[in-house]
This record gives C-alpha cells, structure tokens and sequence, in this order.
C-alpha cells in the first residue's frame, strides 16, 4: 500500500537552498568545559531571544567601538554656555532606566557604568533617582512576589515586586532632604538660582558622599542626569510637604529639556541603552528625534507592542518617527532587564574596563 500522494506532497515539500553564509543554528559545547564568555558568545547563534542578546552585544560594542574613535580637536566645543555639556566622544551613549532599576541590584551595574565613565546621559525617572540615595541611608530587603499588602501595610513594609522597603528608609530621606530643600529655596532667593531636575540631582549627588551612589559618580564625572518627573516619587512627596513648611521653590523642567535635546543634536553619533518603558523610553527617543535618530539602539524590557503603547512599541516603529536612523540595526530584548543587562555589560563594558 502506497502512502497517499497528497500527504506526500504536503509533508515532503522541496526546499529552496538557504542563502550562503546564513548562520547554523549551535549552542554551548558544554564539553569544553565552563567558559562563561563563550557560553555569552554562543548565545549569537542559539536562536530566540538569546540571539537578540547577542545582537544586543554587538550593537552595544558598536557604541563604544564608535566611542572610543579619537576625537578631532575641532569636534571639542561647550554649547549652551554649559561646561556640563561638553562634547566627550564620537559617540554619545545615553542610557534610560525606570525606577525598578535602582531600586533592584541592578543599581550597582549602572553605577559602576557611571563610575567608569562609560556613559554621557542619563535619562530616569524619579523613583530612578531617590531609590539610589535611600540606599545610601537605609538597605533594601529581599522578599516575595507573593507576600500578602495588607499584612505589609499593616507593619509599614512597602513592597517593589519582590523587593521591600520599610516605611522608615522614607523617613530617614526626609531627614536628609529637609535641610537641603531649604537650602536650595535659600539659594533661588538670594542668588537667583533657577533649580532643574538635572541640576537638583546633580546637587544631591554631591551631598550625599557615598561612593556607592550613582549620582555622587555622576556629579563627579559630570554626567547630566534628566528627570522630567521628578516630582512622581518619594521626592515628590517631600518637595508637597516641603511646600507647606517652607513655600517657594521653583522647578525649571523647560531649561531641562533644551539641554537634553541639545545634547542629542550636538552628538557626532549616538547611542541609546533603555532599560524599561514609558516615559525614560519616549524622553531618551524624542530627544535623538532631534538629530534625525540615534545610530545605535538597544531595548531591554517585557512589554509588547499590541496595546500601542510606546512601552511595548519595537524599534522599527521608533524609526518611523525619526527617532532611530533609517540605515541603523536596533535591537529589543524580550526580557527582564536584571537578567539580561549585567551579562550585557560583561561582555561590552567590563570587558574593555578591565582589558585596558
């Protein structure tokens, strides 16, 4: 009995040779032993989203190979009559990050990225920059995903995913940033200085002297710090009391703004690493908009792009906009970024740290 022909013809359809030069599909050869740099290497070739973070390492190093380009003595300038906006390099890497990121471990890699001077702009959002200096006063613990809010609520535990805060970290903030409001209100009365987001962080970063702050080494490394909301966090809420005690200050977000986008368009190339969505993602976009799209992108969050939201949106939709040159080869990484991002920095970052 003969098998049917339309079974045959259905099941055995002839191929089309695959173009020459087409990567083969291979993972880790397990029996050479461990070698976590080529198990990393190996993941170009696996497929999924393991390949997309191989990608990512080769846009990344991209970056910085484009970083590391001698700079023309004529390429060296100060615009907008602010020495914090030098020009440092032929690439300009700005990273975004939410505020998960501090609030995580993954503060330590982003610190020593700032640390090392790897990076020229930082784009977060509040909880972004007062995670990293409550953590100067007061540890985070590590709890559950499943622990009951009520019960946590009840004892003044706040809870970040499986992370948790006591309510007294806040309070121990509070102490520390009172004083220091009032000092900036003094300052904008009496030597007229218009305060914004960026200038704000750059001022608690040399207050706070702790050397496992992100923004004490971004305030040493003269590394801008945007924040367009700063006032959605803990800082938000001290500033609201701070209003009824002692009212006055004044946030500048516009000057902010101009100095961000003036950064992207005075940039010979451009790279962007966002970790996360929503609003660090679109302000990083919108500002490389400016010069018609950064040359390099890496995404890295869990969102998809089916509600419409900039969020989940991929690169190629960013490259509509403008916000992402037309000729440039973006990546996104399906994943969370404290799983995926340090693995990324080993093979790009430290690896030239530690080999230089």
């Amino acid at each position: 009995m003969t098998e049917p022909s339309i079974a045959k013809d259905a099941v055995l359809v002839t191929s089309e040779p695959i173009p020459e030069g087409t990567p083969v599909i291979k993972g880790y050869e397990w029996n050479n032993g461990i070698n976590y740099s080529a198990l990393l290497e190996s993941f170009l070739n696996t497929g999924f989203q393991a390949t997309n973070f191989g990608l990512a390492v080769n846009e990344i190093n991209k970056m910085l190979d484009c970083r590391e380009k001698p700079l023309d003595e004529k390429d060296i300038d100060v615009y907008e009559e602010d020495e914090f906006i030098k020009r440092k390099s032929n690439c300009t890497i700005f990273l975004g990050y939410t505020s998960n990121m501090a609030s995580s471990g993954m503060r330590e890699t982003i610190r020593f990225l700032v640390e090392k001077n790897m990076v020229d702009c930082i784009v977060s959002t509040a909880g972004g920059i007062e995670e990293d200096l409550i953590k100067c006063l007061a540890p985070t613990y590590l709890g559950s995903f499943e622990l009951k809010g009520k019960e946590l609520r009840e004892k003044g535990i706040n809870r970040i995913g499986n992370l948790l805060v006591p309510n007294d970290n806040y309070c121990k903030f509070e102490n520390w940033i009172m004083p220091i409001l009032n000092e900036m209100l003094h300052d904008q009365k009496e030597k007229q200085i218009l305060w914004t987001p960026s200038k704000i962080i750059q001022h608690l970063g040399e207050r706070i002297n702790d050397t496992s702050s992100i923004y004490y080494w971004a305030a040493k490394n003269k590394i801008p710090v945007f924040s367009p909301a700063l006032t959605d966090g803990s800082l938000g809420d001290m500033m609201y009391f701070h209003s009824h005690r002692n009212p006055g200050l004044v946030i500048d977000i516009l000057s902010d703004l101009k100095r961000l986008n003036s950064i992207a368009v005075k940039a010979i190339n451009s790279g962007m690493i966002i970790l996360g969505g929503g609003l660090i993602k679109h302000h990083v976009c919108n500002a490389n908009l400016m010069r018609n799209g950064a040359d390099f992108s890496v995404y890295i969050n869990t969102s998809s792009e089916f509600d419409g939201s900039d969020s989940g949106a991929r690169p190629d939709e960013a490259i509509s906009w403008g916000k992402i040159r037309k000729d440039s080869n973006p990546v996104k990484i399906y994943a969370e970024a404290n799983l995926v991002f340090p693995l990324i920095v080993a093979e790009t970052f430290a690896k030239r740290v530690f080999s230089s």
